[in-house]
């Protein structure tokens, strides 16, 4: 199995290059204000977020139209528990590389533009999990830390147990994949509760391997290329450039601007290459 040769970014894509983005021009320092700014200058003033964006995105997005800036934004917006956060935060990950303290501080920053609650905490399990792959950890350590970020007996919480409990009892990825869709499944797919696990249980099923990740979670159905995006980019982290083929980094290098016009004008490679020597800048 391979892309399809007609693939392109989607919203996942374009709003994590908006999350490096912003960092960049921000060397790293950001703030609830200067989140804000950065979705004016790179949404607002380049017309707006075209069609393919979650509902909490266009929601922030409006709320930032009428002035009302972060962590309101985010709170006074419809499905704000939605995974819309947690796609995009793999580049505070990259940033904090060995601090998933401050990867876990950043990511409520940058997600409280647009979530609150379990869309806050599922951007933060992911940030801080793609902080310790960066440093080289076994997967039960980068699980780990991501699950540590979420607070007890909240919804994602409850969910996260579930699918890691379906992952215990399962003897394969097949026996578990019926499971993990049924037993998790939301009347809003979107959910954060639903995607993330799902995506942490993609992680453990496939022990971390980053292509065979990518095919099993882009093949999942429900919200797959957000469960794609995370499991990518834990895994990702974790292997570093060897472990993704080298065709498709060529093909995912510009991405296609299907919601954000700016991101077309960026590359992928760049934009890591920043966010790295960003990293090392600060140490």
């Amino acid at each position: 199995m391979d892309l399809h040769a007609g693939a392109k970014s989607t919203d996942d894509t374009e709003f994590a290059v908006l999350t490096a983005q912003t960092l960049i021009d921000c060397g790293g320092n950001i703030s609830l204000e200067k989140v804000g700014a950065s979705w004016k200058r790179y949404i607002l003033d380049e017309g707006g977020a075209r069609e393919r964006g979650g509902f909490p995105l266009y929601g922030a997005v409006a709320n930032l139209e009428r002035g009302i800036m972060p962590p309101r934004s985010g709170t006074e917006n419809v499905f704000n528990d939605d995974d819309g956060a947690a796609m995009r935060i793999a580049p505070v990950g990259i940033l904090c590389a060995g601090n998933p303290k401050r990867a876990v501080e950043l990511a409520e920053i940058d997600a409280s533009v647009s979530h609150a609650r379990d869309g806050i905490w599922g951007a933060q399990a992911v940030a801080a999990g793609v902080a310790v792959a960066m440093t080289g950890a076994p997967l039960g350590e980068v699980i780990d830390a991501g699950i540590s970020c979420i607070p007890d007996r909240s919804w994602l919480a409850n969910a996260m147990g579930r699918a890691m409990e379906i992952v215990d009892n399962a003897a394969s990825i097949e026996d578990a994949w019926d499971p993990l869709h049924d037993q998790l499944w939301t009347a809003q797919h979107a959910a954060c509760a639903e995607a993330l696990p799902q995506a942490f249980a993609m992680l453990r099923l496939t022990e971390g391997d980053f292509r065979q990740g990518m095919i099993w979670a882009g093949n999942f159905g429900r919200d797959a290329d957000t469960i794609g995006a995370i499991v990518g980019a834990i895994a990702g982290a974790m292997g570093g450039e060897p472990a993704i083929p080298t065709h498709w980094i060529d093909k995912i290098d510009s991405p296609a601007g299907v919601c954000l016009r700016f991101a077309a004008q960026r590359s992928m490679r760049q934009l890591a290459d920043d966010l790295v020597a960003l990293h090392r800048a600060e140490q």
